[in-house]
């Protein structure tokens, strides 16, 4: 080791095994305190690094290498809880505690999970633990009394997951979940009725307009969500009466497919920035070690052949010489994890013991004595509650493949069975469970240049059926719709002409025949893929072109900022933007009124002004009435605290 400043050797993690050296003496003490002291002289790297202790440098050294490998396992979901301060270096101000293995007294949840679950399972466990952590709280107390129990790092739940499903790490989690839920960096409880939902969400505009999209809806916690919303109720009774008139040299902001055929000019490129990821997990040594040490607490005396082992913790092998190199691999750490220690002096990482005949000729593992860390193994019943919610949420959303979904739905079935009644929270990402059934249907036949039999109701609310041919899917006002081209009788089965319907009839806003039909998908009550009889031609036609295909029934409207270059403007599809003091002034076209107050008032923090008159009003309205409401609710919260 090299010499370090004070003349001590600097701390070398050369195996790789000091954290399970911590984990060994503290889990073999349970349930009895060590101090610092008896810490740094049981575990042997402590020892050659930092000896007795004996001056300040050493403590000050010894507290920062112990405080990381402490946060390795709590990463792990292993706990070491703290107490009062054994003693105090003043002149570093480094308090030094007694520590102990959290080993808990809640009963663990184990389970036996098929490898059909895992692709599922390990989807919501990223989705559950991000949740959790977005939860958090983000401020620690800072005036605890220095002789009170500390209150022990939180472990990130689920960890105890590995012990139940090894090999959840390798999995791969759909690209699409891990933007969804990446961009949505926060969590918040909001009451809708009288039920709480989980909402993972992007900023507190996100917030806000998912709160005032959803009736009867107000945000519980935390605080600081609950001020933010309130601050944009405020402002938004501030607004003022917009001038109306248009500068005809206004910027247009382009509209935007989500789907289309040969992937069109005024479709933006999705930018690079979100990588691929499989899970939280990390492939070094001691994770995996650690995560197998999990594993056998959880199944001692059961029997495990080496190769199942190494598949499991590893990875599927692509040949049989490198399922050699992993068994390998395995058996030494077999080996790390019944080990005294690198030359036997200190207590070390013997966990296990292991029937090492069975090993030697059959190469199979069965461990025995964990030294407690059984009660480690396992879900806790907090964690299984997020992850039943998760698992049920995937299996609603379309954020997973159909058959994955299905999947969701079945390991949900099994999960929910080990959940108390009412303890199940529901999860929502915002803007995401709009997403309608027929989506996928819709979203295939474009890609797969077919046809779309399909059942939608009109505005009568009669259902009707049409065979079209899907061409561009779109998201306007918080609502996905699709553009079919009714032209198709040329390509269409003889068993289902009856089916195609083109309308002459002019559109007045384009003064063209009504060939495009665009509705919103969640009016598609039915959709069947259906191949054509020939190459199926759809003339390329931009969102813009498409979406005057129903604007002749929306209302003008415009808004002002105080600020330019806004991001929330640029998801406005076809609005014309110009400058206007130090701001600018937005033209756009509304088709739900609703949508609009939501919109605004969401984004109040950056809205001056409003028009016309009549939404105006009703924005302030909406906003007075549900300032109304968060007082009503803080007076009732108050009261039954008292």
């Amino acid at each position: 080791m090299a010499e370090g400043s004070n003349g001590r050797r600097r701390f070398s993690d050369k195996w790789g095994k000091h954290e399970l050296d911590v984990l060994a003496v503290l889990s073999s003490a349970f349930p009895q305190w060590l101090t610092s002291r008896q810490i740094a002289q049981r575990v042997k790297a402590y020892a050659d690094s930092y000896g007795e202790l004996a001056d300040q440098a050493a403590k000050a050294a010894f507290a920062k290498q112990f405080q990381r490998d402490r946060a390795k396992l709590a990463a792990m979901g292993i706990a070491i809880e703290s107490r009062q301060p054994e003693y105090s270096s003043k002149s570093e101000g480094q308090d030094f505690a007694s520590y102990r293995l959290q080993l808990g007294d809640e009963p663990r949840i184990r389970l036996r999970f098929q490898q059909a679950d895992l692709p599922v399972l390990a989807a919501a466990n990223y989705l559950a633990r991000s949740m959790s952590m977005s939860s958090a709280p983000a401020h620690t107390q800072q005036h605890a009394s220095r002789t009170a129990p500390r209150v022990p790092q939180t472990p990130i739940p689920g960890l105890g997951l590995d012990s139940m499903a090894p090999g959840l790490g390798t999995q791969h989690i759909p690209e699409n979940l891990v933007r969804e839920v990446d961009s949505r960096r926060f969590a918040a409880t909001v009451a809708v009725g009288e039920e709480h939902l989980n909402v993972a969400y992007t900023d507190a505009d996100d917030l806000a307009m998912f709160v005032l999209e959803h009736p009867n809806s107000s945000v519980v916690s935390p605080p600081e969500a609950v001020a933010a919303f309130r601050r944009r109720l405020n402002a938004a009774t501030q607004f003022q009466l917009a001038d109306d008139s248009a500068n005809s040299s206004a910027a247009k902001v382009r509209a935007q497919s989500i789907e289309s055929a040969d992937g069109e000019g005024d479709e933006e490129e999705t930018d690079g920035k979100h990588g691929k990821k499989s899970s939280f997990q990390t492939g070094s040594e001691v994770d995996r070690r650690l995560r197998l040490m999990l594993f056998l607490s959880a199944h001692l005396g059961e029997e495990y052949s080496l190769p199942e082992l190494a598949t499991r913790f590893i990875g599927e092998p692509k040949s049989d010489d490198e399922l050699k190199k992993y068994v390998a691999t395995i058996h030494k750490d077999i080996n790390t994890l019944t080990t005294v220690s690198d030359d036997g002096e200190m207590a070390g990482s013997q966990f296990f013991d292991i029937d090492w005949s069975l090993l030697d000729t059959e190469g199979i593992v069965s461990a025995t004595n964990s030294l407690g860390l059984e009660r480690l193994a396992g879900i806790s019943p907090q964690y299984m509650s997020m992850l039943t919610a998760s698992v049920n949420y995937l299996a609603h959303a379309s954020l997973l493949p159909a058959d994955q979904r299905e999947q969701a739905q079945d390991l949900y079935e099994r999960l929910v069975k080990h959940v108390a009644p009412g303890e199940t929270p529901w999860l929502s990402l915002t803007g995401y469970e709009v997403e309608p059934r027929s989506f996928t249907a819709v979203k295939n036949a474009i890609k797969e240049h077919k046809l779309l039999n399909m059942v939608y109701r009109d505005g009568a609310g009669r259902n009707l059926r049409r065979l079209v041919a899907p061409s561009k899917i779109y998201v306007d006002e918080g609502v996905y719709y699709a553009a079919m081209w009714t032209d198709v009788a040329d390509v269409a089965p003889q068993d289902l002409q009856e089916l195609v319907h083109k309308d002459m009839t002019i559109n007045k806003e384009t003064g063209e025949p009504r060939i495009w039909q665009v509705l919103t998908i969640s009016r598609i009550e039915e959709a069947q893929i259906v191949d054509p009889t020939a190459e199926l031609h759809v003339p390329d036609v931009s969102v813009s072109d498409l979406r005057k295909w129903i604007t002749d029934t929306a209302t003008p409207a415009v808004f002002i900022t105080d600020q330019p270059h806004l991001q929330f403007i640029k998801t406005l599809a076809d609005a014309h933007v110009e400058p206007c003091g130090e701001g600018e002034k937005v033209h756009l076209f509304v088709r739900s009124d609703s949508w609009f107050v939501a919109f605004c008032i969401a984004h109040a923090r950056h809205i001056v002004a409003v028009a016309p008159e009549t939404l105006r009003s009703m924005m302030v309205a909406r906003a007075q009435r549900e300032l109304s409401i968060s007082e009503e609710t803080a007076q009732d919260t108050e009261e039954s605290a008292s």
